[in-house]
C-alpha cells in the first residue's frame, strides 16, 4: 500500500490529483470551524464541555463525531454531507418503486445525469429542513441539554430574532451545497468518491482528541489496551469487507460473422457485506426519531405531562447503553440489511443478463433455475453480514455499558465510523492502484 502512494506521488497527473483532493479536504475542515453569524461562539464551546461529560450528551456526541464537530458547534458546515447521502439514498429505493426512475437507471449515462439532478435538489430539500430544526433546536435549549447558557446571540437580551434565525438557516443550507459542490469536484477531479472522502476526513478529525481524552481522563494502560482493540476491530473489518464468494460463470462459444466470441470462464463476486453501511444509517436514523419527537413535543409544551410513550424512549431509547436500545439497534440492523440487499441485488436480471449472453454457472440450467441459485447463496450470506454489522456497529454502545465513564462514549472505533473509514480507505487505495495500473502497464513486451 505505501509502494502505491509513493508511486502515485512520482506520476504528475496522480499527483495533482492528490493535492487537489487534500485541498479541497482543508477546506471542508476550515470551514466546519467557522462559526454561522448569530451563534455565540464561546458559549457554545462552554456547552458543549458541560454535556460531553454528561448522559444528556451520549446521543449528540455520537453526532457530532459524524460530522467532525460542526454539528453542535453550529458552523457553516453544520448540516455537512448527509442531505446528500439521504438524497442519493431516497432516489436509489425509488429506483425500485417508481418506474420512472427505473427506467432512468437503465438509459445509462444520460438517465444518470437526470438522477443527480434530481439528487441535488432533493438534498437542498433536506439540507433547508436539517439546518431548521438544528437552528429550532438550538433557540430553545434542545440541542445542548444541561446548558444554560445561551448559544444565539442577544437572546436574553432582545429575545429570538426571526432574522437572525432565517439568516442562520440560510447560511447552513448554503453550505451544505457548497459541500455537496466540493464532494463533486473531488469525484470529478481528484481521487476516490467525493462524498465518502469528506466524511473520511470529519471522522478522522475526531479521532485525535477522543484519543487524548481517554488517554488523559484513563491513563496510559486503558489507552495502550483501547489502541489494541481499535487495531483488531480494523483487522476484522477489513477482513469482512474483502471477503467475498465468488461463484463461476462459463461463458459458450458463439459465432458473429466471422468471428468467435465466448468460451471463457469468469466469477460472480457476491460480498459478505453486500450492503456497505447503508443499513447502519437507516437503522441509526431510526432509532434516534422516536427521541427527536418527544424532545420537540416537550420545548414546545413544557408543562405537558409524559406520557408512556415519552417514558419509554426516556427510559430505553435515549440511553445508549441500556439492553432494550443495542437489542432494538441490533434488529434495525438487520432487518435493514436483508432489505437493502433485497433492493439492490436482482437476481432474476442477473439471470437474465447471464443467459442473454451466453453465460451460465456450472451444473445449474440457465434462467429461473440460476436466479434462484443465486437468491439461495445472497441469502446464505446475507446472515453473517448482517451480524457482522450489528456487532460493529453496537460496540461503542457496549463500551458504554463495560466502561461506564464519560471518556469511553465517544470511541470513534466502533459503529459507523470505521465502517465508513475502513471502506473508504480500501476504495482509494483500490482506485490509486487501478490509476497507476493503467499508466504503467506494461503488457507482454518488455
Amino acid at each position: 500500500m505505501l509502494s502505491a502512494f509513493i508511486s502515485s506521488l512520482r506520476t504528475v497527473d496522480l499527483r495533482r490529483k492528490i493535492l487537489f483532493t487534500l485541498g479541497i479536504v482543508i477546506l471542508y475542515r476550515v470551514g466546519a470551524s467557522i462559526p454561522s453569524p448569530g451563534v455565540n461562539y464561546p458559549n457554545v464551546q462552554e456547552c458543549i464541555a458541560q454535556v460531553s461529560g454528561g448522559d444528556s450528551g451520549q446521543i449528540y456526541s455520537l453526532i457530532n463525531l459524524f460530522s467532525g464537530g460542526a454539528l453542535l458547534q453550529l458552523s457553516i458546515f453544520a448540516v455537512g454531507i448527509m442531505p446528500y447521502i439521504t438524497a442519493s439514498i431516497i432516489v436509489q429505493l425509488l429506483g425500485v418503486v417508481i418506474p420512472r426512475f427505473e427506467q432512468l437507471r437503465k438509459e445509462g449515462q444520460s438517465g444518470q445525469a437526470k438522477l443527480t439532478q434530481y439528487t441535488r435538489y432533493l438534498s437542498i430539500a433536506l439540507a433547508v429542513l436539517q439546518s431548521t430544526s438544528i437552528v429550532a433546536l438550538a433557540a430553545n435549549g434542545g440541542l445542548l441539554q444541561g446548558c444554560s447558557l445561551d448559544i444565539i446571540q442577544g437572546q436574553a437580551d432582545e429575545g429570538l430574532n426571526i432574522f437572525n434565525l432565517a439568516v442562520m438557516v440560510t447560511v447552513m443550507t448554503a453550505g451544505a451545497a457548497l459541500v455537496m459542490w466540493m464532494g463533486e469536484l473531488v469525484t470529478e477531479r481528484g481521487i476516490g468518491n467525493g462524498m465518502s472522502l469528506l466524511i473520511f476526513a470529519s471522522i478522522a478529525s475526531a479521532i485525535p482528541g477522543e484519543g487524548k481524552s481517554i488517554l488523559d481522563s484513563r491513563g496510559g494502560m486503558v489507552f495502550a489496551l483501547v489502541c489494541a482493540a481499535a487495531l483488531l476491530i480494523v483487522i476484522g473489518v477489513v477482513f469482512v469487507e474483502q471477503g467475498q464468494r465468488r461463484i463461476p460463470v462459463q461463458y459458450a462459444k458463439r459465432m458473429v460473422g466471422r468471428r468467435m466470441y465466448g468460451g471463457t470462464s469468469t466469477y460472480l463476486p457476491l460480498k459478505v457485506n453486500q450492503a456497505g453501511v447503508i443499513p447502519v444509517i437507516f437503522a441509526s436514523s431510526l432509532i434516534y426519531i422516536p427521541h427527536l419527537i418527544t424532545q420537540l413535543i416537550q420545548s414546545g409544551n413544557p408543562n405537558g405531562g409524559t406520557g408512556w410513550w415519552q417514558e419509554f424512549v426516556a427510559n430505553y431509547l435515549t440511553d445508549p447503553s441500556s439492553p432494550v436500545y443495542i437489542a432494538i439497534y441490533f434488529g434495525l440492523i438487520v432487518f435493514f440489511t436483508y432489505f437493502y440487499v433485497s433492493i439492490t441485488f436482482n437476481p432474476d436480471e442477473r439471470a437474465d443478463e447471464m443467459k442473454k449472453f451466453g453465460g451460465f454457472i456450472p451444473g445449474i440450467r440457465p434462467g429461473r433455475p440460476t436466479a434462484d441459485y443465486l437468491r439461495y447463496v445472497l441469502s446464505r450470506i446475507t446472515l453473517p453480514g448482517s451480524i457482522y454489522l450489528g456487532v460493529i456497529a453496537v460496540l461503542p454502545n457496549l463500551f458504554l455499558e463495560i466502561g461506564n465513564t464519560g471518556s469511553v462514549q465517544n470511541l470513534p472505533f466502533g459503529g459507523t465510523a470505521v465502517l465508513i473509514a475502513v471502506g473508504v480507505a480500501l476504495d482509494t487505495v483500490k482506485q490509486i492502484e487501478s490509476q497507476l495500473m493503467q499508466r504503467n502497464y506494461e503488457g507482454f513486451l518488455k
